[in-house]
């Protein structure tokens, strides 16, 4: 029986949480998005979809597209079935970024980029670290960000972005990024560590769901590095965040080495090479 591509709706609802959670470790930010946004986008929602490859009956990929491909996230254990979803959407979808594994990524560019030049494209490494993997490191002074932090929050913010993703924000939409990085402190997913009233290290919880979580925009200030604040905080935030999740996967740049020995000596494990693109 030949495969066949759909556009999954409500009916599909237990078919996609049964794929994703077979590979919950790789597909820790699509659980993330199914569990918080749904399937299909409620009323007053920004538009997504979550698209289906099936063979007969069982799903054997699956692809999120936010908007018209301002974000694409694929899912599957070969590129080839993404590569079937992409062909479908010709035209429709213009990609404007995407993360996943790398070969799938590569197929998302190549048939949904319509040809654009990639802004950013980052080779990363998908690291996880279960309860039991833990090493002895901890700060129990890191904290949840308050809303009044927003202001000195803001620096290390901008920080993240400006040195990992090498865009600066304020210029593309400051008011929208301030407001966002406020969502994510009244969403309860920034924990930051103080020191003689500064803030000088940062991280974010970003993805979601019973199955785990993905840690990004670990930052300390340039002025606080070699002093052992993101070991010990990364630590101790998946210390307290394992106490009632399976699991945390965190994406490190393969050039990267200094954060990639910090997650290896807190207890994460190197997974499947995966792949950041921003396109113009």
């Amino acid at each position: 029986m030949p495969a066949t591509i759909e556009q999954l709706g409500p009916q599909h609802t237990d078919a996609l949480r049964s794929f994703l959670a077979k590979d919950s470790k790789h597909n820790i930010y699509l659980l993330g998005l199914f569990e918080e946004f749904g399937i299909v986008p409620r009323a007053g929602r920004a538009r997504f979809a979550f698209h289906g490859r099936f063979d007969g009956a069982t799903l054997t990929a699956a692809l999120f597209v936010g908007g018209d491909g301002g974000l694409v996230v694929p899912s599957a254990n070969d590129p080839s079935a993404i590569t079937d979803i992409a062909e479908t959407l010709g035209s429709t979808v213009k990609l404007q970024a995407s993360l996943g594994e790398k070969p799938a990524v590569d197929a998302l560019v190549r048939l949904l980029g319509q040809n654009a030049k990639p802004r950013l494209s980052r080779v990363q490494r998908l690291f996880a670290v279960s309860a039991d993997d833990l090493g002895p490191f901890t700060n129990p002074t890191l904290r949840l960000a308050k809303e009044e932090d927003l202001p000195r929050l803001m620096t290390l913010a901008l920080g993240a972005v400006r040195e990992g993703l090498e865009r600066d924000p304020l210029s593309e939409d400051p008011d929208g990024y301030e407001a966002r990085v406020m969502q994510r402190v009244r969403g309860r997913r920034t924990y930051v560590l103080e020191e003689n009233g500064t803030l000088v290290f940062k991280v974010d919880i970003g993805s979601r769901s019973q199955h785990g979580a993905e840690l990004e925009g670990l930052y300390t200030l340039p002025e606080e590095r070699k002093k052992g604040h993101a070991t010990l905080c990364l630590g101790q935030i998946c210390r307290h965040l394992l106490s009632s999740l399976p699991r945390l996967v965190l994406r490190v740049d393969e050039k990267d080495e200094s954060l990639a020995r910090i997650a290896r000596k807190v207890g994460f494990l190197a997974g499947r090479v995966q792949r950041l693109v921003l396109l113009e």
